[in-house]
């Protein structure tokens, strides 16, 4: 059975605090994982989380600040030590690439595992699978920044009611969507089509059009929200976002579950974001990231 799920690993921004960690989020899909952000400490958080170095297939890293990329060098290392048997592909900011280099080779080790770079330097596509298609887009942040998206391919949903409209049961059913046609009955006869999931993962950014079209239809919507409304200047000034902000991204742009991390260890109450989100009009499924926590992706 596929299994399609968001794994917190870190939600702290800057600095950790003693109940968050340094970023981390690993995405499941369909047997296949995206590691995004690892941050310091993440190996050992992915230990807690039950998430073993097999387990990822892809890194994703939207800046080269510490909190987003320190765990690079130990998560790198963990891939080869335990011989991880599929290739790994990590993609990250191409003026950034002095930065990746220091930390895969940060000290020796033995490398086990083909580690291809794909350095992002400009928005559009940049792998296409059979489960997905993964795209950045430029950030807002005074170092370059891409947020990522991933779309599923669009399917077909089969309509019972047609398919006893126009007699076609039992095998036929199978045939009809193997052959496409069947005895005159095309398959938009009696389908529609499903859209494909689509998950969204914004990091540190200020408001701008990466973030808008980054979020545009997201099922799952993963967005820092650093700081609270009253903090609005500080927000802008070291390019972040505020909670109210980021759900009005997320209710402009139709997101179904929005996900706020990357919180300023400034503040004590996390339910005073859930407050300024639904304050800002977002009236979706809303979650307050915590460590650890797994969010199922929206079914279609």
């Amino acid at each position: 059975m596929s299994v399609r799920e968001l794994v917190v690993l870190g939600t702290a921004s800057q600095v950790p605090t003693r109940h968050r960690n340094h970023n981390g989020y690993l995405l499941r899909w369909d047997g296949q994982g995206i590691l995004f952000d690892p941050g310091e400490g993440t190996q050992r958080q992915m230990l807690r989380a039950g998430v073993a170095a097999h387990d990822i297939d892809r890194i994703c890293v939207t800046h080269f600040h510490g909190d987003h990329s320190l765990g690079l060098a130990g998560v790198i290392q963990r891939i080869n030590l335990d011989q991880v048997p599929h290739p790994v592909t990590a993609h990250y900011p191409a003026s950034g690439q002095h930065f990746f280099e220091r930390l895969r080779y940060a000290t020796a080790y033995r490398e086990t595992v083909r580690l291809a770079e794909a350095p992002v330097a400009a928005d559009g596509p940049l792998a296409v699978t059979d489960a997905y298609a993964l795209d950045a887009c430029l950030l807002s942040h005074p170092v370059e920044s891409y947020g990522y998206r991933l779309t599923e391919p669009d399917g077909r949903r089969i309509l019972p009611e047609r398919l006893a409209a126009h007699g076609i049961e039992g095998p036929d059913v199978g045939r009809l969507q193997r052959e496409g046609v069947l005895g005159g009955v095309t398959l938009d006869d009696v389908s529609e089509v499903r859209r494909g999931q689509r998950f969204a993962f914004v990091m540190d950014t200020r408001l701008c059009d990466g973030v808008h079209a980054l979020a545009d239809g997201a099922d799952m919507l993963v967005i820092e929200s650093t700081f609270l409304d009253e903090d609005v200047r500080l927000a802008t000034d070291h390019g972040h976002l505020t909670a109210g902000q980021a759900a009005a991204v997320a209710r402009d742009a139709g997101v179904r579950h929005l996900v706020l991390t990357h919180f300023s260890q400034r503040y004590s109450d996390p339910a005073e974001f859930e407050r300024q989100a639904r304050a800002a009009g977002f009236d979706g499924e809303l979650s307050i990231a915590q460590d650890l926590m797994r969010v199922p992706v929206p079914k279609r």
